[in-house]
């Protein structure tokens, strides 16, 4: 070996050289484990990094994500000012504490939304104090200017799917110019993270297809996104035939007032369903809107009494329920993944899904591993609900195949290795732009001395 090469080797870091544990901070400006994938993706993924053996820390905001394995979360707090019961609130004098405050306070009286920028500001200054603590910083999806410049340690950010398509959908579903005037200031805070991302070094997705979409939304070179799939809690979930199938229950997991889920679509389909089966019915996993297309659509077709929202339910609830559904439906417009796919998958439930941005990616093919709809089709669903509930023997076997096709490709734990793969490449590719120290440059040899 070379001097050179030896000089070398002994400045690299052992995580580069060899399988060291690394110290992790990972960052969750939002982490509700019970509504939307964030607060999931957190919970899985540092459990299973944990299991590897890597020390991991999350630093998150409000709501708290809920953590297993003994993984400790550092509380950043905001204001949180989208808090149930008082959403929109305006804080007392006492509770302000710095500018950071002032200015998520006034983003929220102007109509935006806050929250990944004042995350971000405070995450920068929690790691400027404890500069050294960590290998690698890993965002979750704040994308903020804060993030932006030397943080002590190399960072990897992950983008489940730009927002910039929630923007879309919702300024699509938006009805007359005042409320798309609010929907364009809601998302404002996507300007910034278009910004940011072009700027990231190392970007981490969930699939093919949210790599495509970060390319094309946010301008992200696609030599700097690294595709590693998440998967579901395969030990969760998982069949139990003790538990009974309920007649003509359907499963979806979905927020009535986000029209990017599609459930106007898959309730338009039940009341076309229950004309030919009439103990069908919905169980929706996520929060009922007292108002706007799904609550109309509900109180229209009369479907009051066949379609019941839950929230708050325990992990042992959420899947027995999934568990117990005839069928278990996806009927998104859109995904960057769908964590429920999966998770439905693993419960050897059947699935009907939509071919939305990933789904299929998750899902497989049509007629092996689910039946696959066009998003957006409330008569397609409405047939693939009917055949499904129509045709038990159907529903074995596209259970089955979903289970093997999850513990083949949808694991956290293959997940955790994945990153911490992406993890070792990031800090290895800091070493190596890391200015070189200057040549000691000896001293001058007097003349008199010379030979």
């Amino acid at each position: 070996m070379s001097a050179e090469a030896v000089r070398a080797a002994a400045a690299r870091p052992a995580e580069v050289t060899g399988d060291r544990p690394l110290r992790i901070a990972l960052l969750t400006y939002k982490g509700n484990p019970f509504c939307g994938g964030q607060g999931v993706y957190v919970r899985h993924l540092s459990r299973e990094l944990a299991g590897l053996g890597h020390s991991v820390e999350v630093i998150g905001a409000q709501p708290y994500p809920v953590l297993d394995g003994g993984v400790p979360l550092t509380e950043l707090p905001s204001l949180d000012l989208y808090r149930q019961p008082d959403p929109f609130r305006t804080p007392k004098r006492g509770e302000y504490r710095d500018w950071i405050d002032a200015l998520e306070v006034g983003t929220m009286w102007t109509g935006g939304f806050p929250e990944p920028l004042t995350f971000s500001l405070r995450a920068r200054r929690h790691l400027a104090a404890r500069r050294g603590d960590f290998d690698v910083v890993h965002d979750n999806q704040t994308l903020g200017y804060g993030l932006l410049g030397d943080l002590g340690a190399p960072l990897v950010t992950t983008i489940h799917h730009p927002i910039t398509v929630d923007r879309q959908l919702d300024l699509a579903a938006a009805d007359g110019w005042r409320r798309r005037a609010s929907v364009r200031r809601w998302y404002g805070f996507t300007r910034m993270q278009k910004r940011v991302a072009r700027r990231l070094p190392s970007v981490l997705t969930v699939s093919g297809s949210s790599a495509q979409e970060i390319t094309d939304h946010l301008g992200v070179r696609q030599d700097r996104i690294h595709v590693v799939h998440i998967g579901a809690d395969t030990d969760l979930f998982s069949p139990d035939r003790s538990v009974p199938e309920i007649p003509g229950r359907i499963v979806t997991t979905s927020s009535a007032d986000v029209p990017l889920k599609g459930l106007i679509h898959l309730v338009e389909a039940l009341a076309k369903v229950r004309t030919e089966n009439p103990e069908a019915h919905l169980v929706v996993v996520g929060k009922r809107a007292d108002d706007g297309p799904v609550a109309a659509a509900i109180e229209r077709y009369g479907l009051g009494n066949a379609i019941e929202f839950v929230k708050g339910i325990s992990d042992a609830e959420l899947v027995d329920l999934v568990r117990g559904a005839q069928v278990a439906c996806v009927p998104s417009l859109y995904e960057g993944f769908s964590l429920p796919a999966a998770e439905a998958m693993a419960t050897g439930t059947p699935l009907l899904a939509t071919t939305g941005g990933a789904i299929p990616e998750v899902a497989g093919p049509d007629g092996e591993t689910c039946l696959a709809v066009p998003p957006g089709d409330a008569g397609a669903l409405a047939a693939g609900l009917n055949r499904l509930l129509g045709d038990a023997e159907l529903r074995r076997r596209l259970g089955a195949a979903g289970r093997a096709r999850v513990l083949a490709r949808f694991t956290w734990r293959q997940a955790a290795i994945g990153t911490a793969e992406r993890y070792r490449e990031a800090i290895a590719a800091r070493v190596a732009h890391r200015p070189a120290a200057a040549p000691t440059t000896p001293a001058a040899t007097p003349a008199s001395a010379a030979p």
